[in-house]
């Protein structure tokens, strides 16, 4: 089936990092920024615990920030009101000091720009586990901030995270194409892998590699950014629909 649509991960695939680097130092730089109205001591697990259940829901009817929302102060019982401009705040202030643990790379613009100039549908498919505020500075660090992508996937609009299939088969369903016509690009062999499992096509780019060892994941191609790059350049271009 012919390929329409083109999946990309952001961190550890268009944005290069080290992930475990890049969690730590985003948790050093929240705490202090939310140290006025949260305990200092519980504050880390009781995010951590939120975005497993965030990942964990299979409920079409609530927004991954919604689930979010309701298991971190549900269980916390921590005020919604006082707490969450006190995040919003992190993300317009000591959030970009993040950029330093990032390696941006031309080749993340170069592949993009390729990609739309031949007609495919581009989809920033990072994890939505952050705010769109969190995705679109990471998008500008990566040099990617202006592609018209067709979607971004961040928390306040999607409904599942990876690695469910249904967030795969979410961003499908709203391309209005079949999973069949979908490529995902990524460096998780779990979380990008999985897309396979519905029918895309998948691509593990192997720079800032992750797999964590649980289950076979087959791809159908895998390479450096520099390969990803070559094989968008090779595709042919779409005739325009």
């Amino acid at each position: 089936m012919t390929l329409r649509a083109l999946l990309f991960d952001l961190d550890g695939t268009l944005l290069p990092l080290d992930l475990d680097e890049f969690l730590k130092g985003y948790f050093r730089a929240l705490v202090p920024s939310v140290a006025h109205v949260v305990d200092t001591a519980t504050i880390v697990s009781q995010i951590t615990e939120a975005t497993e259940e965030m990942i964990r829901n299979e409920d079409a009817n609530h927004t991954n920030e919604q689930v979010f929302r309701m298991a971190f102060f549900g269980k916390s019982g921590l005020s919604e009101e006082t707490v969450w401009p006190a995040f919003e705040a992190f993300y317009e202030t000591a959030f970009a000091s993040l950029r330093a643990l990032t390696q941006p790379t031309s080749i993340a613009r170069e592949i993009c720009q390729t990609a739309y100039r031949k007609g495919y549908r581009l989809v920033l498919a990072t994890n939505p586990i952050f705010p769109q505020t969190a995705v679109r500075q990471r998008m500008e660090w990566a040099g990617i901030g202006d592609i018209p992508f067709h979607l971004v996937t961040t928390m306040e609009d999607m409904h599942f995270c990876k690695p469910n299939p249904k967030y795969y088969m979410e961003i499908a369903e709203r391309l209005d194409v079949s999973p069949e016509e979908c490529m995902m690009i990524g460096n998780d062999v779990q979380e990008d892998g999985v897309a396979g499992k519905i029918g895309m096509q998948t691509f593990l780019v192997r720079d800032c590699l992750i797999d964590r060892g649980v289950g076979h994941m087959e791809f159908t191609r895998e390479g450096s950014l520099a390969d990803v790059l070559r094989f968008v350049e090779s595709l042919p271009t779409m005739i325009a629909e």
